[in-house]
């Protein structure tokens, strides 16, 4: 396992992360996910803890709170050892304080988010969600205040736009508030937008990703194939419609290299697929999940290998798609290109 600086700041992170989104299991999209209690997640938390993960998100959506109750469960006695991370912002109820980054809703998360992962602390507390309704100074305030009194150590975000982060980090400097450091993002070899502009804006602003759904919703695994429906186990039948859209042509020419390179290396179509995101620009960590150990020991496998140079490039290559406006004409016409010369 190697280990990497979060973006320009001070936070070290496994290169590989664990995301606890199947933990709880509570209503219907996360019980799909995954429904693990705390004693299996005992077990999870070792093997990852064993193999050198030192980074866990969660979030307070995450069934209902009961992510983060589990994993703070799960972490008894080891809590020193761990960097937290978890999330809020998206709706937990349906009163008018149970969404959004006021400051009342992000304090009362906070204190919600430290009480069910029996913990004083939070190493990284990011916003689920851009909220257009309460001012970014007042949202950068409270994070400030909540950092000075030590409850959250980290700052970043999540599924943000370009022009939200960059205002975001522009208005923390001029007030003088801690910037975020993470940007917690969807990336996969079937959905690659995050490079047209978030990429380069973290590779300028020294944001790090740590990437969401790297297996592109559960559909690298290697188990949903060209001609042939969806396995019976897949979470894919009940959650679908909640991910990433993605072409089913797109999806399978890259299964098909995916399971081509995985023969070659003698490795599995999520280690490959894995891997590839590893080499990537401005990658911090990569969150894996895992409804078992089986899952999980497979995950764990993307790591120490490299895929070699030529086979980087079938996957580049089957992968990339047209780029929207206006970043099509400098991947297209060499003066804008000359420029600025892509980072991948």
């Amino acid at each position: 396992m190697e280990y990497r600086r979060v973006g320009q700041s001070g936070l070290v992170v496994s290169e590989l992360s664990f995301g606890a989104g199947t933990f709880g299991g509570a209503g219907e999209l996360f019980g799909a996910w995954g429904d693990t209690g705390v004693e299996q997640a005992k077990t999870i938390v070792g093997l990852c803890m064993d193999a050198g993960i030192t980074l866990f998100d969660t979030a307070d959506v995450y069934s209902a709170g009961a992510s983060e109750e589990v994993l703070g469960a799960a972490l008894e006695g080891r809590r020193d050892d761990v960097l937290i991370s978890t999330k809020a912002s998206l709706p937990t109820g349906d009163g008018p304080f149970d969404a959004g980054s006021s400051r009342s809703r992000l304090i009362r998360a906070v204190e919600l988010a430290l009480r069910r992962l029996r913990t004083d602390r939070i190493d990284l507390f990011q916003l689920h969600a851009f909220d257009a309704r309460t001012p970014i100074d007042e949202v950068l305030g409270t994070l400030d205040l909540l950092q000075r009194q030590g409850k959250i150590r980290y700052t970043g975000v999540s599924n943000f736009s370009g022009w939200q982060l960059m205002k975001s980090r522009a208005i923390a400097e001029r007030q003088r508030f801690s910037r975020y450091v993470a940007h917690q993002v969807y990336y996969s070899l079937i959905g690659r937008d995050y490079e047209w502009e978030l990429m380069p804006l973290a590779a300028e602003e020294g944001v790090g990703a740590l990437v969401w759904s790297p297996l592109g919703w559960g559909r690298l695994t290697g188990k949903v194939r060209r001609g042939q429906p969806i396995p019976e186990g897949s979470r894919l039948h009940a959650t679908a419609a909640a991910g990433p859209p993605v072409d089913d042509d797109v999806l399978f020419s890259v299964v098909d290299v995916l399971a081509a390179i995985a023969e070659e290396t003698g490795r599995t179509v999520p280690q490959v697929a894995l891997n590839w995101l590893l080499r990537r620009p401005t990658v911090s960590s990569v969150i894996i999940g895992a409804r078992d150990e089986h899952q999980l020991r497979d995950n764990l496998g993307a790591v120490g290998w490299e895929l070699d140079p030529e086979q980087i490039a079938r996957l580049d290559v089957v992968s990339a798609r047209d780029a929207p406006y206006p970043y099509f004409p400098y991947r297209r016409q060499a003066a804008f290109a000359q420029l600025n010369p892509p980072l991948v």
